[in-house]
């Protein structure tokens, strides 16, 4: 590999090669990256062959060299500026109070403590031993 590639430059290449995963990119007679498929553009990329075909001059940034398994990672993605969306500012949500009407019975079967159900339990409980003598 070229002493100059490093990560964060920018190089203009020509697709050599397309793959469902990716195209290759060859940055000068001896050396080649791959622009994985999340890297082609903004946005969701379903088909590459849709953006790119070999002989495409494009213009791509280094992400990453790996000098070990001779591999560059190459971004076209990063060398564009990212789309506009034009959003509206969103106005906060206002929250309405819900009326709380609680019953008798609701409040009885409300969230108590076991403390307070205990006794309540225990007698229940009495009262079904009795029923069932």
């Amino acid at each position: 590999m070229s002493e100059k590639i490093e990560t964060g430059s920018i190089f203009t290449g020509k697709v050599t090669g397309i793959q469902p995963y990716g195209a290759f990119v060859a940055l000068d007679d001896k050396t080649q990256g791959l622009v994985h498929i999340s890297e082609i553009t903004h946005g969701f990329v379903k088909d590459i062959n849709d953006h790119l075909k070999v002989g495409d001059e494009v213009k791509v940034k280094i992400l990453s060299v790996d000098e070990e398994a001779n591999k560059i990672g190459l971004s076209i993605r990063a060398t564009e500026e990212s789309p506009v969306q034009a959003l509206r500012p969103k106005k906060p949500r206002k929250r309405q109070a819900a009326a709380a009407i609680i019953s008798e019975t609701e409040e009885q079967q409300g969230f108590n403590t076991l403390k307070e159900k205990l006794q309540e339990w225990i007698d229940q409980s009495q009262n079904e031993d009795l029923i069932k003598r």
